[in-house]
C-alpha cells in the first residue's frame, strides 16, 4: 500500500501546550496533538490516543483531521483496516481542499468495487449532513 503521510502543521500550538489547547477544544491542537501521538514525537507512540484526538478534531470539521483518519483507516492503525471508512474521511478532506486526499481516495479506489465506492461516497454525505458528529458509528 501506498505511503501517505499525515497532515498537520507543527506551529506553537505543536508544543508543551499542545495538550492544554486540545483539552479546551481547539481543533488545530487536537490534530497536532493526534499526530504527536501517532508518530511517537513529544509522545509515547499510541494510535488509540491519535485516533481519539483525530475524531476530535474531525467532528469539528477540520480536513487536516478528517484526512488522518483517513490514513489511518487506510492503513488499519488503531482501527480495524476498513476501505470504506477511509474513502469517507478521505472524500470529506479532498472536499475541503486537502491535496493529498486525491492519492488516498486513487489508491483505495484500486482495491474497492464500484458498491464499495458508493456506499463510501453516501456515508460521506451522511456526515456532512449530521455536521461530522457520529461519522464513525454510520
Amino acid at each position: 500500500m501506498k505511503k501517505w503521510w499525515l497532515s498537520w502543521s507543527l506551529t506553537s500550538k505543536a508544543s508543551d501546550n499542545s495538550a492544554a489547547l486540545a483539552e479546551q477544544g481547539d481543533a488545530e491542537a487536537q490534530n497536532d496533538l493526534g499526530t504527536m501521538y501517532y508518530n511517537g514525537i513529544g509522545a509515547p507512540q499510541d494510535y488509540a490516543k491519535a485516533l481519539k484526538w483525530y475524531r476530535l478534531a474531525a467532528e469539528k470539521g477540520l480536513a487536516a483531521a478528517q484526512y488522518n483518519l483517513g490514513i489511518m483507516y487506510g492503513r488499519g492503525e488503531g482501527v480495524p483496516q476498513d476501505d470504506v471508512r477511509a474513502h469517507m474521511w478521505g472524500n470529506l478532506a479532498r472536499a475541503k481542499g486537502v491535496e493529498n486526499a486525491d492519492a488516498l481516495i486513487k489508491e483505495l479506489e484500486t482495491h474497492m468495487s464500484h458498491q464499495q465506492v458508493a456506499t463510501a461516497q453516501a456515508m460521506a454525505r451522511q456526515c456532512l449532513r449530521q455536521d461530522y458528529k457520529n461519522c464513525d458509528k454510520l
